[in-house]
C-alpha cells in the first residue's frame, strides 16, 4: 500500500513538472512538447489578410437551388484580386457597440464593445506599477471583437454564389454603395439601419441591410437579390466568419481556452473545430442540415450567424491564406425569375458569452461558453452562482457563498475523509517504528501494517475516495469561473477590481500558498522521508500557477482551503491528534 502511494505521488509530481515546463515553453513562444507550436505562424507577407481577402465559398447542389443541366456541381471562385482595394468605411454607433462596415462587399470589419474594457493592453500588473509612478493613468479602451489590421483579421462576410455555369453574382468582394442615413442611435430611437447596394452584375443586384438595435449584440441582416436580367438565376447565400488562427492577445499560458470555429445542428449538436485540423484538411463537421448555425469562439466572446427558420444549408470550412481560416453556411434562395426579387434574412450575434441571453437567441448557442467535459455539472453551478449574485450583488462574495454551499453539501463526505486522515496521523508513529524494525523484510512489514490498520479500523484509502467523489464538482466550478464573462471587470473588495485578472499585489496567491502548506501540516506525515518532502514540495509547485491565475479562481481555491482547514482542524482536535508528529 505504501509503495502504491509513493508511486502515485511520484506520478503526480512528475506530471506537474512536465505541465509547468510545457506552460513555460508556450509562454516564451517555444514549441509545445505535446506537439506543434503554441501559436500559429503569422500571416504571410506575400498575401496579407486585409481588404476582405477571405475566399468565397463554392456553391453546392442544395434542395431548392436548381441549376442548369450542364452546370458543374460546384462553381469556381470568382476571378477577383487576392487583396481587393478597400472601400469606404461607414461606422454606426449604438449604446453597446460601435460597428464599422467596408463598402467592399458591405463587410463588417470592426466591432467595438462599448460596455467591456480592454484588459489586454492594460496589463494585470499595471496597478502595482502605478503605486510607484506619478504618471497619469492611461484612459481605458474598449474590447474590439471584429478587426482588420496587419496583426489581426476577424470579419463577418456575406454574398451570393451559384452553381449555374457562366453566371456571376455579387459577393463580399464586390464594391457596394452605402445609402445616406443616421450613423448614431438617437435618443428615443430603438434601432439604426445601414443599407448597401451593389451595381448590377449580369443584370443581378444585391441589396444588403444591417439593423442594429438598442441594448443588443445582435445585428439583423437582410439580403435582397433583384434579378433584372433576361433569365432566371438560382442564387445561394453564404454567411461567413473569417479569422486569423492566432489566439487573442494576452491569453494566459497557464490555462487553456478554446479559440476557433464551431458548428451546431440538432442532429450532431455542438462541435468545435481546431484551426490545425482545417490546416491539415481533417476538419470534421456536418455537411448539411435543415437547421443549425456557425460560430467563431474565443475566451469570453463569440460571434455566430443565425439563419431565420428551418431551411436547408451546407457547412464549409477552409484555409483562405497563411494563418487565415473561414467557416461558412451556404443557403439556397430558390429560383428567381427575370424581373423578380428574393429576400433572405439572418441574424449576426457578436458579443459576450452571457449564457442566459445566448440560450434565448438560438438552440445550443449557450454552448459557445466552453465548460469542457464538465458541462453537465457546470451549467447548474453557474445557475446557482447567478442566483447568489442576484441576492448578494457582488461576484466575489457570490463565489465565496457558492463554495460554502458546496462544502455544506459535502460535509459528511469531507468529515469521513478527515477522520480517516486523522486516524492515519495517530498511527503514523507506529508505522515509522515498523519501517525501522522490518526495513529488510518488506513482506512482513506490509503484513504488520495491515494488522494495525485492522486493529485501529483505519482505511488507508478512506481519505482519498470521498475527495475523489467531490473533485468533478470543484473542477466544474473552476471552469465556470474561468469561462464566465460576468467575472470580467467585476470587483470584489479593496484591491481586487477585476476578478478575471491576476491579483496585482499577489496577496491572494500568497494566502493560497500559506493555506496549502498549513493543510499539509494538518495531514498525516508519511513515514517515508521522500514522501514527506514531496508533500511539502507539491503545494509549492502548484502554488506557482496561482500567481498567474485570475483572482476569481484563486479566491475560489482559497475559500475552499480555509473551509477545509477549519473542518479538518475541528476533527483532528476531537480525535486528539492535532499537532502530533510521527
Amino acid at each position: 500500500m505504501t509503495d502504491m502511494r509513493r508511486t502515485l505521488l511520484w506520478v503526480i509530481f512528475s506530471m506537474s513538472l512536465v505541465l509547468l515546463w510545457d506552460a513555460w515553453n508556450k509562454h516564451t513562444g517555444q514549441p509545445s512538447i505535446f506537439g506543434g507550436s503554441s501559436r500559429p505562424a503569422a500571416a504571410s507577407a506575400s498575401a496579407p489578410p486585409q481588404g476582405g481577402a477571405a475566399g468565397v465559398p463554392a456553391a453546392g447542389a442544395l434542395p431548392g437551388a436548381a441549376s442548369a443541366p450542364a452546370a458543374p456541381a460546384t462553381a469556381a471562385m470568382p476571378a477577383t484580386p487576392a487583396v481587393p482595394k478597400a472601400g469606404e468605411h461607414v461606422t454606426l454607433t449604438t449604446d453597446v457597440v460601435k460597428a464599422t462596415f467596408d463598402s467592399t462587399g458591405g463587410t463588417l470589419v470592426r466591432l467595438e464593445l462599448l460596455g467591456y474594457q480592454d484588459t489586454v493592453h492594460r496589463r494585470w500588473y499595471q496597478p502595482f506599477l502605478e503605486l510607484f509612478s506619478s504618471a497619469p493613468r492611461a484612459a481605458p479602451t474598449n474590447v474590439v471583437l471584429f478587426e482588420q489590421d496587419p496583426k489581426r483579421t476577424y470579419l463577418a462576410q456575406t454574398g451570393l454564389v451559384t452553381a449555374q455555369g457562366g453566371v456571376a453574382l455579387p459577393n463580399h468582394l464586390t464594391p457596394m454603395t452605402a445609402a445616406a442615413g443616421e450613423r448614431a442611435l438617437q435618443a428615443g430611437a430603438d434601432e439604426l439601419t445601414l443599407r448597401f447596394e451593389s451595381a448590377e452584375i449580369d443584370g443581378v443586384r444585391l441589396v444588403k441591410t444591417y439593423t442594429l438595435r438598442r441594448g443588443a449584440y445582435t445585428i439583423g441582416v437582410t439580403h435582397e437579390l433583384v434579378n433584372n436580367s433576361a433569365k432566371p438565376v438560382s442564387p445561394q447565400l453564404y454567411l461567413q466568419l473569417a479569422r486569423d488562427g492566432s489566439p487573442p492577445e494576452g491569453e494566459s499560458s497557464f490555462y487553456f481556452t478554446f479559440t476557433g470555429p464551431a458548428v451546431y445542428t440538432d442532429a450532431s449538436k455542438f462541435h468545435k473545430i481546431d484551426f490545425k485540423d482545417i490546416e491539415k484538411g481533417k476538419a470534421e463537421l456536418p455537411k448539411s442540415a435543415d437547421d443549425g448555425w456557425i460560430a467563431m469562439v474565443q475566451h469570453y466572446f463569440a460571434s455566430a450567424w443565425l439563419p431565420a427558420g428551418q431551411e436547408p444549408r451546407d457547412f464549409r470550412v477552409q484555409k483562405v491564406a497563411d494563418n487565415l481560416y473561414a467557416i461558412a453556411m451556404v443557403l439556397p434562395m430558390g429560383e428567381v425569375a427575370p424581373g423578380s426579387s428574393k429576400v433572405l434574412k439572418a441574424t449576426l450575434f457578436a458579443g459576450p458569452q452571457e449564457e442566459n441571453k445566448l440560450a434565448e437567441l438560438a438552440p445550443g448557442l449557450e454552448l459557445v461558453k466552453d465548460y469542457g467535459w464538465f458541462t453537465i455539472l457546470a451549467k447548474p453551478l453557474f445557475w446557482l452562482l447567478n442566483k447568489l449574485h442576484g441576492v448578494l450583488g457582488n461576484w466575489g462574495w457570490s463565489i465565496v457563498a457558492l463554495v460554502v454551499l458546496l462544502k455544506i453539501a459535502f460535509y459528511w463526505l469531507n468529515a469521513s475523509a478527515y477522520r480517516s486522515m486523522a486516524k492515519m496521523k495517530a498511527v503514523a508513529p507506529r508505522m515509522t517504528e515498523l519501517r525501522e524494525r522490518y526495513k529488510d523484510k518488506p513482506q512482513q512489514m506490509q503484513q504488520e501494517m495491515m494488522r494495525i490498520y485492522r486493529e485501529e479500523k483505519v482505511n488507508p484509502l478512506g481519505g482519498c475516495l470521498p475527495i475523489l467523489v467531490q473533485m468533478p464538482f470543484f473542477i466544474a466550478l473552476y471552469w465556470v469561473l474561468l469561462s464566465s464573462v460576468e467575472m470580467r471587470g467585476a470587483p470584489w473588495i479593496l484591491w481586487i477590481h477585476d476578478l478575471s485578472q491576476p491579483d496585482p499585489y499577489f496577496i491572494l496567491p500568497l494566502l493560497m500558498t500559506a493555506s496549502s502548506l498549513f493543510q499539509t501540516w494538518l495531514n498525516p506525515t508519511p513515514p517515508d522521508p521522500m514522501q514527506a518532502r514531496m508533500m511539502w514540495i507539491m503545494p509549492l509547485m502548484f502554488s506557482v500557477m496561482f500567481f498567474f491565475f485570475p483572482a476569481g479562481l484563486v479566491l475560489y481555491w482559497l475559500t475552499n482551503n480555509v473551509l477545509s482547514i477549519a473542518q479538518q482542524w475541528f476533527i483532528n482536535k476531537r480525535l486528539g491528534v492535532l499537532g502530533k508528529k510521527p
